[in-house]
């Protein structure tokens, strides 16, 4: 049994280190280096043509990004675990036309929806959300795991639900660590802009 234990042991560091260790480094699609940005192997990006990529992004672990009709991804953005983000919409379709799907070409086929990604920079998504075609997250936007977005939303929104609303505001907590840690507020700012007042939330 030790041994066994031990067999496993090291069967899952291989693997971890092998197939699953996020390691800095990536190339934009035209080329240009991201030395900071970071995705896992086991995320599956599909039509990555269409993926635009800033510097310093994190991609964690078992995400499916598809990009047919256009993903941005703007710097300081972390998509975490186990979030789909798609930039089209076929179910609709197929339901509609059965067997005849395939038959027509897309823009052709009621119901079909394709429309680009925008995640602003430094947002965060959180585990098992969706994040739908046509979506547009402003900067500092913060999504709650397991949430289903669809629509724009503007700069700090914190979003949660299914479908997801908005239900605050991030610099409310950003404003709280920089009074506990005012030595990081030039930092802050320099991509945030000045924190001032955060604007009362709307509809309660």
């Amino acid at each position: 049994m030790p041994l066994r234990s031990w067999l496993n042991r090291v069967r899952r560091a291989v693997v971890r280190t092998m197939l699953f260790r996020v390691v800095f480094g990536e190339r934009a699609r035209d080329g240009v280096c991201l030395p900071a940005t970071r995705i896992s192997p086991s995320t599956c990006i599909e039509h990555a043509d269409g993926l635009s990529l800033a510097d310093d992004v994190f991609i964690g672990h078992f995400n499916f990004i598809e990009a047919s009709a256009g993903v941005r991804i703007e710097t300081g953005a972390q998509i975490t675990n186990y979030v789909s983000i798609v930039s089209h919409s076929s179910h609709r379709s197929v339901r509609l036309m059965g067997h005849d799907y395939g038959r027509l070409p897309i823009g052709s086929r009621p119901g079909f929806v394709a429309a680009p990604v925008h995640i602003g920079a430094f947002s965060f998504i959180g585990p098992h959300s969706v994040i739908e075609a046509g979506t547009r997250l402003g900067k500092g936007c913060m999504v709650r795991s397991h949430s289903r977005v669809r629509g724009e939303f503007a700069d700090f929104a914190v979003i949660a639900g299914s479908p997801a609303t908005v239900v605050g505001d991030a610099r409310e907590s950003d404003a709280t660590l920089l009074g506990a840690h005012p030595e990081w507020r030039e930092r802050y700012e320099a991509w945030a802009g000045k924190l001032g007042d955060v604007p009362p939330r709307q509809g309660g």
